[in-house]
């Protein structure tokens, strides 16, 4: 008896040592297998703009982090009664509940219920494949052990709900809310997360959008649950089952046209601040981006359109991009009209950009360096440089042309002869300063001939320099980068360096004013102010035929360049139409998304407004003649027709027999001219000829007029 005594004390203590040996291990173990990181969960991050508003998200797994506290009580209370109605009374393993499990699974014959807790599921989730080994469920049971161990009940419970999978792409119990119900976790009713609560069994099977019967049922049952645990009165479990399921469903939505945006944001966080995609995917970011919604989804809507692509079949190809006249941020952008996700950015690719590099090559390198004004006269000559003879497009040479007139007609000559007096040299230190750095040392700059091109993006920011006051600036996509705790971890810092004066910049801006509005940027239509400049090449293969067909342009708050042409041009693919086109779709995407409709450019202050220009005519005819005035005074009047300009002067002359034409008086916006004491036995006959004051330019002098004799005037 003694004996039997013994040997089962030995046993007892054998059992309690093993036990405690067990647990011990378990403990151990916990160290090995449990990898901390893998707590720190996918997290999808957002892009929201400049007021805070969700634009869309970026993420592997759409899933965003939610705080326990943040749940309702029994949205909690919903999971527990179906996944776990012992959970706060268990420490990771629940044996009566294995225990409960397997007697019914031998009753059934097979596996008919679970035992895992919550905390099993968050440890096999996370920490495990799906394999049915017993290595696997020793390693659950040590994970969820050393879980429990680590952590509270209402963490645990936290993490669980913001890992696990509720279907259609939503992880985690905000996402879920989101998707089926259109609203936050916080907001759900007790319905609402009952029916949340069935769905993660089998999401395919128990989604109410997919099977909305089966899922209603499962909602029911988990209410009966919850009635029996006591959470909530069966009288409530009654009256919440007979309510229908009423879903709000906000289907992630595919969004083509912010792919070549989003691409951009990847790029700039990777090279800029030197966060992966990847991560960037899952680190529950919010970038703060400038992008306008209505700008980015007016010129993707009208880029589908193949009316505004002038090709030789449908595959033409297009790059748009729009910035803040101020910040430089990137507010819309289009890298081609069929862009794929991490696909070829046109936006990037350098192209010819013909006359668009005028303003930037020559003349507002001239204004700087104080060669030229805009009214200076340019020659305007069919003339050789060497091997090197610019031709104007029409084949028309006026000798002599303002700058002005020859920005707004795109003088091909007046801009090389200009660029010649500048020299190589100066204009390319003014490109560089614009973010343009070239190869080119010919002439032929001027007019955009490049050996590698520019891109949208450096044309757009280089004009972008006449409406910032003559300042230059890196442009940018993302404003600031805040981590799921939303704290600022990158933020743009805007070093702008002056390139113009600020009377040069305004006085660009008052000229590419003019382009639009009697100039080759005529095509289509806008309300508001806007200047800009056309830019074609033409593809020598086809008579007629263009490679790239431009226009940079900008309003008083944004400033974008658009390109048209094919990724390869041949004799079979070319565009049948020049900057025509690309005026005209830069237009409508800035009227369709209702932009800077009748908005007019203001003159920055101290800074000098530009006049329009002076446009002189011929005057037909002079009259002149002999008038009686009061004290004897005979006077010569000479009447003419004056022009509508009041500023165009009026040069007299006057000439006696075979003499030269001597100049005698002037007069300013008036149609008369008087010369007191006048000899009426002169053989003097009398001229008049309109002067340009802004150009210094003489009009055609009038036939010579002899006066008529006596008139009476009062």
């Amino acid at each position: 008896m003694k004996r039997k005594f013994i040997l089962s004390a030995i046993a007892v203590v054998s059992i309690v040592i093993f036990a405690l040996l067990g647990y011990l291990f378990i403990i151990f173990m916990g160290n090995y297998v449990i990898d901390e990181e893998k707590l720190v969960m996918n997290t999808a991050s957002k892009l929201v703009d400049e007021e805070g508003n969700e634009i869309t998200k970026l993420y592997i797994e759409n899933r965003e982090l939610v705080d326990i506290s943040d749940i309702p009580e029994y949205v909690q209370q919903a999971f527990i009664s179906v996944e776990d109605q012992r959970f706060y009374d268990h420490h990771g393993i629940d044996i009566k509940a294995i225990s409960r499990a397997l007697y019914k699974d031998i009753l059934a014959g097979g596996k008919v219920e679970g035992g895992s807790t919550i905390t099993q599921q968050l440890a096999k989730n996370i920490f495990l494949t799906n394999d049915k080994t017993w290595l696997r469920k020793t390693k659950e049971a040590i994970i969820a052990v050393n879980l429990e161990k680590r952590y509270s009940k209402s963490k645990l419970l936290e993490m669980y709900l913001n890992q696990v999978y509720f279907g259609h792409g939503a992880y985690g119990i905000k996402a879920a809310a989101n998707l089926y119900f259109n609203k936050d976790v916080s907001e759900l009713t007790l319905e609402e997360g009952a029916l949340l609560a069935g769905i993660p069994k089998a999401p395919s099977t128990y989604s109410p959008i997919v099977n909305s019967e089966k899922s209603k049922e499962r909602r029911d049952t988990i209410l009966s649950l919850m009635g029996d645990q006591r959470y909530i009165s069966y009288e409530e479990a009654v009256r919440t089952q007979g309510k229908t399921v009423k879903l709000q469903v906000n289907k992630k939505q595919e969004n083509p046209w912010l792919t070549t945006y989003v691409d951009m944001v990847f790029d700039e966080a990777k090279e800029k601040y030197a966060i992966s995609n990847e991560e960037l995917l899952r680190g529950g970011y919010t970038i703060n981006v400038p992008l306008k919604v209505n700008l980015q989804q007016s010129a993707y809507d009208l880029f589908q359109k193949a009316e505004y692509f002038p090709g030789t079949d449908k595959t033409a190809q297009g790059a748009f991009v729009l910035m803040d006249n101020k910040s430089g941020g990137i507010i819309a952008a289009i890298g081609g009209r069929d862009y794929v996700p991490k696909g070829l950015n046109r936006l990037n690719i350098t192209r010819q950009p013909g006359s668009t590099f005028k303003p930037i090559a020559v003349y507002a390198p001239t204004l700087e360096s104080k060669l030229f004004q805009p009214y200076s006269l340019l020659k305007d000559e069919k003339l050789s440089y060497g091997d090197y003879s610019p031709q104007n497009v029409d084949q028309q040479y006026a000798g002599e042309v303002s700058m002005f007139d020859a920005i707004v007609s795109s003088k091909n000559a007046a801009a090389v002869w200009a660029l010649s007096e500048l020299g190589i040299k100066e204009s390319k230190e003014y490109l560089h300063k614009v973010g343009i750095d070239i190869k080119d040392d010919g002439l032929a700059i001027a007019l955009g001939g490049l050996s590698e091109g520019v891109t949208p993006l450096q044309m757009a920011n280089a004009y972008r320099t006449f409406t910032a006051n003559g300042n230059y600036s890196d442009t940018f996509l993302i404003n600031e980068i805040k981590d799921r705790n939303g704290k600022v971890i990158a933020k743009h810092q805007s070093h702008p360096k002056p390139v113009y004066s600020p009377q040069t910049a305004w006085d660009m801006t008052r000229m590419l004013q003019h382009v639009i509005s009697e100039g080759t940027a005529q095509n289509g239509a806008f309300s508001g102010e806007l200047a800009g400049k056309t830019g074609t090449t033409s593809y020598p293969g086809v008579k007629g035929a263009a490679k790239d067909a431009w226009f940079v342009g900008y309003t008083e708050n944004v400033v974008g360049a658009l390109w048209m042409g094919y990724d390869k041009t041949d004799k079979d693919h070319y565009l049948k139409h020049g900057s025509s086109y690309p005026t005209k779709l830069f237009k409508d995407i800035l009227t369709e998304a209702d932009w800077d409709q009748n908005v007019a450019f203001s003159v920055p202050e101290g800074v000098e407004d530009l006049e329009s220009p002076i446009r002189m005519k011929e005057i037909e005819k002079v009259n002149a003649k002999y008038t009686f005035k009061p004290l004897g005074l005979i006077t010569l009047t000479l009447e003419w027709e004056p022009l509508s300009d009041e500023r165009v002067e009026y040069r007299i002359y006057e000439s006696v027999q075979n003499d030269e034409k001597k100049l005698v008086g002037t007069v300013t916006g008036k149609g008369y001219y008087e010369i007191p004491f006048a000899n009426v036995f002169s053989d003097a006959t009398y001229s008049v000829a309109p002067y340009n004051v802004q150009t210094n330019e003489e009009g055609k002098q009038t036939s010579t007029e002899k006066p008529t004799l006596f008139s009476a005037k009062n």
